[in-house]
């Protein structure tokens, strides 16, 4: 999301086998989905998942998986990520899909937080992803940027003096030519 609004969702119906699935199953394949889809994103970077079903926190460490269960848990190690309970009760941000007719099976929110490499990046703030699962077999995921680095950047060029300049320049009409200036490779 950005500026409170959603920039980008990815959805999909389950297959008819996936519907036998029990919920657990479920809430795994809808973070698996979420991190095919949104890879380039979240490789690299911490994910948390917050989820609503206390059984998905624990899928680290069960000890009997089918092998379904194994392949998707080899795809999810692959990534460096948190699974934490957080009560539907509890959970202020309600999902406007969980207030139809037809109930969530789930509610689960993944945050990532991008690991600090430099200045600059440390300045950027979080993504979020929402997943939700439905009863009717529908997989739906969301992330959501927030653009302050983008509005950092603007308010720094009002700033700096060089863009200033070709600020007024370029209000009166006199913008220097390409070829006044002086190109790196020159001085």
């Amino acid at each position: 999301m950005q500026d409170k609004n959603v920039i980008a969702y990815a959805s999909r119906q389950l297959k008819v086998h996936e519907r036998n699935y029990p919920t657990n199953a479920l809430e795994l394949a809808a973070v698996v989905f979420t991190l095919k889809i949104w890879r380039y994103y979240l490789y690299g970077v911490m994910c948390e998942v917050f989820t609503d079903h206390r059984i998905l926190q624990h899928v680290f460490t069960q000890k009997d998986l089918n092998l379904r269960q194994r392949r998707w848990m080899e795809l999810v190690k692959d990534y460096d990520m948190t699974i934490q309970y957080n009560s539907g009760k509890a959970n202020a941000v309600l999902d406007a899909l969980s207030r139809k007719a037809v109930s969530m099976d789930s509610l689960a929110r993944l945050s990532t937080t991008i690991r600090p490499l430099g200045k600059e990046i440390q300045t950027l703030e979080s993504k979020f992803m929402k997943l939700g699962i439905s009863e009717r077999g529908g997989v739906l995921a969301s992330i959501e940027a927030r653009d302050t680095f983008i509005k950092e950047i603007k308010a720094k060029q009002f700033e700096d003096e060089n863009s200033e300049e070709l600020r007024k320049k370029t209000v009166i009409g006199h913008f220097p030519a390409a070829i006044d200036r002086p190109h790196l490779g020159d001085q």
